[in-house]
């Protein structure tokens, strides 16, 4: 066959491992997708009984998955592709995507088993519960390790140290905190674990037949890697647990190629035994990956949180929001920011002023003008994250920020739709401010893309293009993740083909090359909203302080 012909037959296969489900997706060689399957792992694997994909644990803010749930998954999505006759031997390169922080602790048996396994058997008949030290693997949900944070934290010196180092404060449902958690409590079970894996790279195992290593993006979430010198970190490892660094093997780059699928693969599902598997990623990093998105834009997920994510230069020392390794820019940093009070509190006000209806919610948003005749609202109906406050306080035009008005603010607007305008808009003012402080450079060449729930909503769509002074976009496909699980394994091996010469494209480059029109355009900001927000901007952060001064005393 023309060597021609044959490229253009290649596929690649990107998995995403959520917290709910495994989902796997087949692109063409023009990156188009072909065919997908999924698991759901409540009601297909109900003997695991999970809730949402996990399970609680007997103490309260414990959360635990048990592994060979995730396995059995692999083996039953696998299957899927085969009932739809997809030819898996056209499959040049894998990659995935999984859920942050979450950790799996191999034990000698399961190291083994993954070399040896048999083609004529299940994988979760092979790679079972004896495979694990630990076969009740926390999960990201898991937030019941603050003593092991602040011990941590103690031990390298600070909150600040920590940061510094590592681009995030030690949260507790961060990996090495929960690796720290099981050294203490499980002594043995740590001792007798050859290798620990996070989610990502457990999935890469899976493939590869041997622990796969763990990649910068995804081992930037666990306070235990220097992300400025891409190497984990001595200082953070001895405050965690003793001999970890051999446990964890080295972190490498998302783009590298980790070796050929297994034996058991080409056997059992007809890959090409010249299958690449590349270096799998944390579902957040591979999410911005499947964006295509570069510097200039600021990606907003509308969900249950509001999510903003950005590609930085410098990793700012920002105490509150993450800062990872950037999953396709050797040379940049990816800014990940969370705020708890989204779509729940966009939801109460709809039900109070708008009957829980949608179309009126909007119609009253839009007959408000900009700037909202200078009424301002502040709703943290949960403790928010960054700025650290809780309550509501409203402005008016009039109240001053040094006034005694300032702290009890206005009781109630005299519209319903001011008080939705008041709402949206302080609720993008103040996701503008904080990307502001972790770095984001705002200008002529900033863009928005709009994912999550709410990204439906073409009025809120219009506040936050005006707010940001940017046009905003959406993407034609919705799970980026996914996508850029399978965007990541084509460009690897893109690389890989041609690493006798300098690749002609960048990651991004190369994949809208392939897929040009992924973006579309769906509203721009109005020509005064420069001069509307930009005074607002500063009263939000006056706004702010007030809160968190209430909360202080």
């Amino acid at each position: 066959m023309p060597q021609q012909e044959q490229d253009s037959q290649q596929t690649f296969l990107g998995f995403d491992l959520s917290t709910q489900k495994l989902k796997a997706i087949l692109l063409n060689a023009e990156l188009k997708v072909i065919a997908s399957a999924e698991v759901k792992f409540d009601s297909d694997l109900p003997e695991f009984r999970t809730t949402g994909g996990a399970n609680p644990g007997p103490n309260k803010f414990e959360y635990f998955v048990q592994p060979v749930m995730w396995v059995k998954a692999m083996d039953i999505v696998l299957d899927r592709l085969v009932i739809q006759e997809v030819d898996l031997s056209t499959v040049v390169a894998i990659s995935g995507s999984a859920q942050q922080h979450g950790s799996l602790y191999w034990s000698k048996h399961g190291i083994a088993a993954l070399q040896t396994l048999d083609a004529e058997k299940f994988l979760h008949a092979q790679i079972d519960d004896s495979a694990f030290v630990v076969n009740r693997t926390p999960i990201w949900m898991d937030a019941s390790t603050l003593k092991q944070c602040f011990e941590m934290e103690t031990a390298i010196g600070g909150q600040t140290e920590m940061v510094q180092m590592t681009g995030s404060k030690c949260y507790a449902r961060f990996t090495g905190p929960q690796i720290r958690k099981i050294y203490q409590q499980r002594t043995h079970a740590y001792e007798d674990a050859q290798r620990i894996s996070l989610v990502s790279s457990f999935l890469a195992s899976l493939f590869l037949g041997k622990v796969a290593a763990i990649d910068y993006a995804d081992g930037s979430g666990m306070n235990l890697l220097d992300i400025r010198h891409k190497t984990w970190s001595k200082t953070c490892l001895n405050a965690c647990a003793p001999d970890l660094e051999d446990r964890l093997g080295e972190a490498v780059s998302g783009f590298s190629i980790l070796g050929n699928v297994s034996e058991y693969f080409v056997q059992r599902f007809c890959f090409p035994p010249t299958c690449k598997v590349v270096a799998c990623t944390g579902d957040n990093p591979s999410a911005l990956a499947g964006m295509l998105v570069d510097r200039n834009w600021l990606s907003i997920s509308l969900g249950t949180s509001d999510t903003l994510m950005m590609s930085l230069e410098e990793p700012p020392n920002l105490e509150e929001g993450h800062v990872l390794c950037h999953p396709t820019e050797s040379h940049e940093y990816m800014g990940l920011l969370c705020f708890r009070n989204g779509s729940m509190v966009r939801e109460a006000m709809n039900k109070s002023e708008a009957d829980g209806n949608w179309e009126k919610f909007n119609e009253l948003l839009d007959s408000t003008p900009r700037g909202n005749f200078g009424n301002m609202a502040l709703h943290f109906n949960e403790m928010e994250i960054i700025p650290k406050a809780k309550g509501t306080l409203r402005w008016n035009k009039d109240i001053h920020p040094s006034s005694n008005d300032a702290v009890k603010g206005v009781l109630k607007f005299s519209s319903p739709q001011i008080e939705i305008r008041a709402l949206v808009e302080g609720q993008m003012l103040h996701h503008r401010a904080i990307a502001e402080d972790m770095g984001f450079h705002f200008g002529n060449q900033t863009k928005i893309l709009a994912t999550g729930g709410a990204s439906v909503n073409q009025s809120i769509l219009q506040v936050i293009a005006d707010v940001f002074n940017a046009p905003v976009y959406k993407q034609n496909e919705s799970e980026a993740a996914l996508l850029g699980a399978a965007y990541r394994a084509a460009y690897a091996f893109y690389l890989n083909k041609n690493e006798q010469r300098e690749p002609i494209n960048s990651y991004r480059d190369y994949i809208l090359s392939k897929t040009p029109n992924h973006l579309k355009l769906v509203c721009e900001p109005n020509k005064d909203s420069e001069t509307v927000y930009t005074p607002m901007l500063q009263r939000y952060r006056d706004m702010a302080r007030v809160l968190e001064g209430q909360l202080a005393h």
